[in-house]
Parts: C-alpha cells; sequence; structure tokens
C-alpha cells in the first residue's frame, strides 16, 4: 500500500480529518498529477496538434471560398458603371466604339463560343482516338513515347502556340487550305457563307484549330489515364465473346469510364474558354461581327489582353470588366452544367446496378 492511501486510511480511521491531513493530502495529489506518464503527455500534445491541423485545414479550405466570394464582387462593382450606362443591352450590341463611348459585348462573346465549339469539334475525337490507340491498340514499345509527348504538348506555353499560329501555321492555312475551303465548301447552300471569306491565314477558324490543338493534350491525358483503369478481365471476357475492339471500346470501356470521360471533356473546354495569348494572335482581334469563320473576330479573353491597359475613362474600363464578368458566368455555368451531368450519370449507374 502507498504512502498516500495510508494516509488516506488513517485520516478515515481518526473520523474527521484534522487540517494539516488535509493539506498534506493537496500536496501529495499535486505531486502525483505531475507524474503524468509520457503516454499521457504525448496524447495530449497529438490531441492538441490534431486540433491545430484540423483548424488549418479547415481554414484554407474556407479561404477558397473567400477568395471566390472575394472575384465576385470586385468584378460586379467594376461592372456597375456599364451596367447601368448600357443595361441588357450590353449582351446584345455589337458596337465597340471607345470614340463615342458606345460598347456591347456581342462579339467577343460569340467568338468564344464559337471558337470553343470548333476547338471541341476537332479536340474530342482526336482526344479519344489517341487515348484509344494508347490503350488498346498501340504496341507496348510505342506507348509511352507516345505518352511523353502528349505530355510535352500539354506543358508548351500558350504564348508559343500562338507565335506558332500566327508565324507557321496562318501562312500555310491561307496558301493551302483556305482557298480549297473556299472552292469547295463556299458554295454549298445555307452552310456556304460560313466558309466564305478572304483567305488571310487569320480569323476564328484558324484560333478554332489553334485551341484544338491546345486542348488535346489536357483531354487525351485524362481520357487514357481513365482507360487504363478499365478491369482487363472485362476486356478480356468481351473478346472472348467475340467482340472486335470497337465493341469492346464502345460497350464495355465507355460505359465504365464515362465520368471520367466528361470530366476530361470539360476541361478541355474550361480551357478553350478562358484562353488568351494563343487566340490573341491568331483570331484578328477585330469588333465586327460576320458568319464567316474565315473573317477576323474577337474573344473574351483577346479583347481583355488587348484593350484593357489602353482603356480611358470609367465606362471603357468597366466595360472590359464586364466581359470579365460575363466570361466567369459563362464558365461558371459549363462547370455547374458538367457537374449536373456527372451526378447524373452516378445516379443512372446506381439504378442499373
Amino acid at each position: 500500500m502507498s504512502s498516500y492511501d495510508n494516509k488516506i486510511t488513517v485520516s478515515i480511521a481518526g473520523g474527521e480529518p484534522s487540517l494539516p491531513s488535509l493539506i498534506t493530502l493537496k500536496e501529495q495529489t499535486t505531486r502525483d498529477s505531475k507524474k503524468m506518464s509520457p503516454s499521457a503527455q504525448n496524447k495530449n500534445v497529438g490531441a492538441t496538434l490534431d486540433k491545430l491541423f484540423r483548424n488549418t485545414t479547415m481554414f484554407f479550405a474556407f479561404l477558397v471560398f473567400i477568395l471566390l466570394f472575394g472575384i465576385i464582387v470586385v468584378l460586379f462593382v467594376g461592372s456597375l458603371p456599364a451596367l447601368k450606362a448600357f443595361g441588357p443591352s450590353f449582351f446584345t450590341s455589337p458596337a465597340w466604339n471607345p470614340v463615342e463611348i458606345q460598347f456591347g459585348g456581342l462579339v467577343p462573346i460569340y467568338g468564344t463560343f464559337i471558337t470553343a465549339l470548333i476547338a471541341m469539334l476537332i479536340g474530342i475525337p482526336v482526344s479519344f482516338g489517341i487515348a484509344i490507340f494508347i490503350t488498346e491498340l498501340s504496341p507496348t514499345w510505342l506507348k509511352r513515347p507516345i505518352g511523353v509527348a502528349i505530355e510535352l504538348l500539354a506543358g508548351i506555353p500558350s504564348i508559343i502556340y500562338g507565335m506558332w499560329g500566327l508565324f507557321v501555321f496562318a501562312p500555310l492555312f491561307a496558301d493551302h487550305v483556305q482557298p480549297w475551303i473556299n472552292d469547295n465548301l463556299g458554295n454549298l447552300p445555307l452552310i456556304g457563307q460560313v466558309f466564305q471569306g478572304p483567305p488571310m491565314g487569320i480569323g476564328m477558324l484558324t484560333a478554332g484549330i489553334i485551341l484544338a490543338i491546345m486542348v488535346i493534350p489536357f483531354t487525351s491525358s485524362v481520357m487514357r489515364d481513365v482507360f487504363e483503369i478499365v478491369p482487363s478481365m472485362l476486356k478480356e471476357s468481351a473478346y472472348g465473346l467475340g467482340a472486335t475492339t470497337w465493341e469492346v471500346v464502345w460497350n464495355v470501356v465507355l460505359p465504365y469510364t464515362k465520368t471520367g470521360v466528361v470530366g476530361g471533356i470539360m476541361l478541355g473546354l474550361g480551357r478553350a474558354l478562358g484562353e488568351t495569348m494563343a487566340v490573341t494572335f491568331v483570331i484578328g482581334n477585330a469588333h465586327e461581327l460576320s458568319p464567316s469563320l474565315m473573317m477576323p473576330g474577337n474573344t473574351i479573353s483577346s479583347a481583355l489582353a488587348n484593350e484593357f491597359t489602353e482603356a480611358v475613362g470609367d465606362i471603357y474600363t468597366s466595360s472590359l470588366i464586364t466581359l470579365g464578368l460575363t466570361l466567369f458566368v459563362i464558365t461558371f455555368i459549363v462547370l455547374a452544367l458538367a457537374k449536373i451531368l456527372l451526378i447524373r450519370l452516378s445516379l443512372r449507374e446506381g439504378k442499373q446496378s
């Protein structure tokens, strides 16, 4: 029995404890509490560090919302003068005249959608083909070089794409491709005017093709990664039943990876909508609304890059900020629709299973 237990026994046996006994018991209890085991001390320190870690990571997570809210507020406040001056007609007017202080966002909004649409129409099939070839058809010795080449393309700065597009691609496009498009597609009924125009080499079609080249590495990389996670047993079972490569891809690989494929496409679309420097080099930077893809045009990003440093006056600056807010809203809507699509795909998979 310890001395502490002895003192308790003596004090109980003697009836009411005396004041010196109480003081002795208190001192003994204090000494015992100070003699805490190292494991208990480590446990307290671990709990403190865990709480600190949890609060720190929570702050980082909420910092994203704070930054997002701050960006929205700044864009909205900066766009108020233009919205008050022009109202909703700002988004439907093709006018852009800094001298007469007349501004409209229809031309850059139209150019943004058209160039992104061209990029996706070209980029999605090519990316799909690259991913399928790497995962299903390519010899083993060729997979790694192609994968490295795709990663290198993804790492090239956008300004390099723009310079290459302006000095190399645009002259070749004007000399060899645009004349053929004019002669063979320009006379088609209904859609002929879309492919008519002088062979200048620059324009919305050129910008869309450059954007397609830029988004292909990102989209194909995501598709390749998700195709590689398909269990080999599923594909081998399909081949064993006599399915062709295309049937395996269409009926096994794509249904298994459709969520990841949609995510890769949305990643490419997001880059196409927000690309700046490459488009600025090759689109022509003209505030002209034309149905022809051969003609120069403008996008929201290229308009901001070209004119923001030259904007004089509150209305001019506010109009450019309104374009930035418009691009933010467009990107947000695209991402929201992609998220809804992914959720619906996940729910459908659950029902089917």
